[in-house]
């Protein structure tokens, strides 16, 4: 069941903690109740989502984690895959045939329309004994790219982590440029009441209430800006998550500190050979040369003769009624002529069994097949003599192939190396200028509450005054900047040292 309420002209919602009353006050409205379908959709409208939220929201519906996923499936695949070639195989076949027809009678001669049925059944079974190590290969190999699959899922995953903070660190920097102009403005709707009030005591000029009405004016248009960049980064936030309600997206009001990390005090050698041996890109690379390896030692297996074990066992059965010969009791023998003599013409004779045919129904069907039954096993090898250089030019493939994924090794360590640098570099530049924003600020916050109290007393004109807070106000607007900056950095540089992104403190 779906509920939709259209609401117009909405002032406030007061919300009582204590009875759990809601009292809405709005000039016009209009409620309309809509019921569709049989079921009860809930929306979670006013959730706030904290950055751990969010990066596992991130981390279980992004589309490349999915993938990622299958591809470690499919890994899967290809080791049992792998495993299946040390096993022997096994097939069996069975069949059954009628032939109908004019056949010739076995005891008469006579030709005659019959229907006879038969069957045969056949197992057979064969193991590869020795096939160059290739078997033994192709398992490792599958054990390298299942591992190279993890690899790669972890660091999107990382990646995920850290967009998703960088987001969510850009919404929280758009909210507090945002009250910091509010309370900028707050100060200067103050500042108008008390001028006015000056200005009508003949103390000031009207000059002065005329130019921090401007400030104030400027000031709204900036807090309008701020409000649309924090719902501009919001919405870029919630892209980032899939997530299509951007109306209704928000983040949680959490204060974010600048604190000590484990990489206080450590220098940037350390940080480079933590992250050659914790980081993902240098595994990833690392697996696919041992796989280029081993590509290269399966081409060459194929030199090797390849030798297979196989047994089979068939057996048959049919309807065919037997044919068998009977000796006459009452006289077994008969003497017929079977030949002559050519110098006198004399009859050779001769004694043959006196038999007569006689058609006996088919034998049971297990005596059949126990009769029937055969088998056959042996070895046989089979080895390559000449296949066009095919396994020659094979070879050489992967051995191109090995040397590609040794440059790319280096290249990868090259690029991490260069990567912490660089990030170890930003990591202490944001420092510094968050340390120097802090020490501008606090010079700012005392030169504006000294102007503020010159002001309060007509020791300095309005333009003065509205200069100072001006500099306080970005003052701020830069402490801000720089610690949000500051904090990211130190993230990027906490995952090149081997801190996961799912341990990430903010």
């Amino acid at each position: 069941m779906i509920i939709v309420f259209f609401i117009k002209n909405c002032n406030i919602f007061n919300i009582s903690k204590t009875n759990s009353i809601m009292t809405i006050n709005m000039k016009k409205f209009v409620i309309m109740c809509l019921f569709l379908t049989t079921g009860l959709t809930l929306t979670a409208q006013n959730k706030n989502w904290t950055l751990q939220e969010c990066v596992a929201y991130a981390i279980e519906n992004n589309i490349s984690v999915k993938q990622s996923e299958l591809e470690i499936e499919n890994s899967d695949i290809s080791k049992s895959d792998a495993i299946g070639n040390f096993l022997p195989s096994l097939n069996g076949s069975a069949g059954n045939s009628w032939n109908t027809g004019l056949t010739q009678d076995v005891t008469t001669g006579v030709l005659r329309n019959i229907t006879s049925r038969s069957s045969s059944y056949n197992l057979s079974a064969g193991v590869t004994v020795f096939g160059g190590l290739r078997n033994h290969r192709e398992l490792q190999k599958a054990k390298m790219l299942q591992l190279s699959s993890q690899y790669n899922l972890s660091k999107i995953k990382d990646d995920i982590a850290l967009f998703v903070a960088n987001g969510y660190l850009q919404v929280l920097l758009t909210k507090a440029n945002l009250q910091v102009a509010i309370e900028q403005n707050k100060v200067t709707e103050e500042q108008i009441l008390r001028t006015q009030k000056l200005v009508d005591a003949g103390v000031l000029p009207a000059g002065d209430l005329l130019e921090i009405k401007a400030v104030s004016a400027q000031e709204k248009q900036t807090i309008v800006n701020s409000e649309s960049n924090v719902r501009i980064s919001l919405v870029s936030l919630a892209q980032l998550l899939l997530i299509k309600d951007y109306e209704n997206f928000d983040i949680a009001e959490q204060e974010f500190s600048v604190i000590l990390s484990e990489l206080t005090g450590k220098s940037v050698d350390e940080v480079i050979n933590s992250a050659k041996v914790n980081r993902y890109e240098v595994k990833i690379a690392e697996q696919n040369m041992s796989v280029a390896h081993t590509d290269l030692e399966i081409s060459k297996s194929i030199y090797w003769p390849t030798i297979n074990a196989f047994f089979n066992y068939n057996t048959r059965e049919t309807d065919i009624p037997r044919i068998s010969s009977i000796i006459d009791s009452n006289n077994p023998t008969i003497t017929s002529q079977i030949g002559y003599v050519g110098a006198t013409g004399e009859a050779v004779l001769s004694e043959i069994p006196n038999t007569s045919l006689l058609e006996n129904s088919a034998k049971p069907f297990g005596e059949q097949l126990s009769e029937n039954d055969g088998i056959s096993y042996g070895l046989n090898m089979s080895m390559p003599i000449f296949n066009g250089f095919s396994t020659r030019n094979n070879v050489k493939r992967n051995l191109v192939n090995v040397k590609r994924n040794e440059y790319q090794l280096e290249q990868a360590k090259l690029d991490l190396e260069s990567s912490v640098y660089q990030a170890f570099v930003d990591a202490e530049g944001a420092k510094k200028s968050y340390d120097a924003a802090l020490a501008s600020f606090e010079s700012q916050e005392l030169a504006y509450e000294y102007a503020q109290t010159r002001f309060d007393v007509g020791l300095t004109n309005s333009f003065e005054f509205s200069q100072s807070k001006l500099r306080y106000s970005q003052s701020n607007i830069e402490v801000n900047r720089s610690k949000y900056d500051y904090i990211f950095k130190l993230k990027v540089l906490e995952l090149f040292f081997g801190i996961p992104a799912t341990e990430l403190k903010f």
